[in-house]
């Protein structure tokens, strides 16, 4: 049921025509099975009903194709819709929630769970179809004699409801399998970030391999094969009882109730008709249960496919001459599951022109009041207030846009996003040394390939290019050359700071703090002090 309102939501006029061209092509084959009962043993002319056969039959043929065109562009169009969906609303949802969530768990998302959807989506024309189909026969088995049928729908319902039982054993093992699929990705994930060390320590290897990776590996096959074994017995009990029926009419209905060999024949050509599409419903159970346990688990993430992102309406010109940033009274608490962190109440003014080194031992809180100084956390307590403006959820992203940043774990992407074909590319190239090492192509980086200095000053020739009112530094030093450290310290921190820029430098390297304008020490949560280093 989740997955067709996932359909339903995506364009119910199409779902509707799909629908409706799906009965006229059940009801024609239960019509063609009507037919061909008719013409079993019929002596005389049988032209009129060949030419029902033909009609009939096109008729079912062309309404099959329309049912299933229609549908497949509907489900392409949704799974197109989810996927841009998902990704928005990752990018409209608060960095602390994504922290706390995982980017294992949000690629776990990205990937299985939408190609869970995807394939549930894609055979969804053929059960529609098939399922009109059982419909239609069934309306069909009803006119030709409706107490046989009450018979037959007896022993189906007690066949359904023990299939039902199974399922619902299945689905809920098939939620565990997708619990321990989070834990994969999460190995998978420190299996690719932590190659280097595992090589070198066999110990830490066999031990990663055999009580994390091994075990979440052994738990998932476990409960897959459960869940496909419970899935396999429901479809053979589904077919048994299928054959069941046909005895039941074969043997058991004339001995209870009058019915003419005609009729009988027509029930036994039917549901020797049903088998097939009751076959294709039956196994395609697992990617519907698959779908419902995915759309489940993207709603558990805290994202919907329900709610509708609309654009930010909010303006994102950005202030250049801009005066005064103030944090007011600003908390924020960092919480893993067994303790919790809070930086502040933190009181702070930044000016354009000048240069400020925030400092402070490992876990201070330097890296949390970055992000809360460029709007990516929220702030619990207090208020931040840019150019006179409190910054709140209308204008946040607004606000966003005054910061050219680059993290310490800053990601680099192999275009120049949002700046491309920006004649000072190759000038800023050059000026940190790395025209020899890469080339700008229609707005596309020759390589990223690069040490971790040689990255970060990509990273840097892309705030350049951004050229935002606020530059906010952590730890990019650090990777750095001795020759081009002064560079970064002595020539182009300067430089930004003689531009009218504000910039925000998170370092270690103390004997560089003489150059910058205040110095503002964090330690445990708390600033120990700020202070002016000139005038």
């Amino acid at each position: 049921m989740k997955l067709i309102a996932f359909l339903l939501r995506s364009s119910g006029r199409m779902v509707a025509l799909a629908i409706v061209t799906g009965f006229l092509s059940g009801g024609s084959s239960a019509a063609l099975i009507a037919l061909i009962s008719r013409a079993v043993g019929r002596s005389g002319s049988l032209t009129p009903l060949l030419l029902g056969f033909v009609g009939l039959a096109l008729t079912a043929a062309v309404t099959s194709f329309l049912s299933q065109v229609v549908l497949i562009r509907l489900s392409q169009q949704a799974v197109y819709q989810l996927r841009l969906h998902l990704s928005r609303q990752i990018l409209a949802t608060e960095l602390s929630q994504l922290e706390q969530l995982g980017a294992s768990r949000l690629l776990a998302t990205l990937t299985d769970d939408v190609q869970s959807i995807t394939t549930a989506v894609q055979v969804m024309p053929f059960l529609c179809i098939d399922a009109a189909i059982v419909i239609g026969c069934f309306s069909y088995l009803a006119w030709l004699y409706a107490s046989a049928l009450v018979w037959v729908i007896g022993v189906i319902v007690i066949g359904v409801g023990s299939c039902q039982w199974l399922l619902s054993r299945a689905r809920k093992i098939m939620t565990l399998v997708r619990e321990e699929q989070d834990q994969l990705y999460r190995h998978f994930r420190s299996l690719t970030d932590g190659i280097k060390e595992l090589k070198l320590h066999q110990q830490r290897q066999q031990d990663f391999l055999q009580n994390d990776l091994n075990h979440s590996a052994a738990n998932y096959q476990r409960y897959h094969v459960r869940s496909l074994t419970l899935f396999a017995i429901t479809s053979s009990w589904g077919q048994f009882t299928l054959f069941f029926v046909i005895g039941v009419v074969l043997f058991a209905l004339p001995n209870l109730i009058q019915i003419t060999p005609q009729t009988l024949a027509g029930y036994v050509l039917t549901f020797i008709y049903l088998m097939l599409p009751i076959n294709n419903l039956l196994f395609n159970l697992p990617s519907l249960s698959r779908a419902s346990v995915a759309l489940q688990k993207i709603k558990s993430l805290g994202l919907t496919l329900n709610q509708k992102l609309e654009p930010n309406s909010a303006s994102t010109a950005i202030v250049a001459d801009w005066q005064q940033l103030i944090l007011q009274d600003v908390t924020h608490t960092y919480r893993t599951e067994d303790s919790q962190f809070t930086l502040g109440p933190i009181d702070l003014e930044f000016q354009p022109g000048e240069v400020v080194f925030i400092v402070g031992g490992n876990g201070s809180g330097k890296s949390t009041l970055a992000k809360l100084i460029t709007g990516l956390y929220i702030p619990e307590t207090g208020k931040i207030v840019f150019d006179g403006q409190p910054i709140e959820n209308a204008n946040r992203i607004w606000y966003r846009q005054h910061f050219s940043v680059i993290f310490s774990d800053f990601y680099l992407f192999d275009r120049l996003l949002g700046v491309a074909n920006d004649p000072q590319a190759q000038t800023y190239l050059k000026r940190l040394q790395l025209e020899h090492k890469v080339k700008i192509v229609d707005g596309k980086l020759s390589t990223t390939a690069l040490s971790q200095g040689q990255r970060k000053r990509l990273a840097l020739l892309t705030a350049y290019l951004e050229d935002r009112p606020i530059y906010l530094f952590d730890e990019w030093a650090a990777d750095q050359d001795p020759t081009f450290k002064e560079v970064f310290y002595r020539e182009l921190l300067p430089e930004l700071r003689d531009r009218g820029k504000a910039v925000l430098v998170i370092s270690h390297d103390d004997h560089y703090f003489h150059l910058g304008d205040r110095i503002i020490k964090l330690d445990y949560g708390q600033i120990e002090y700020d202070k002016r280093v000139k005038g």
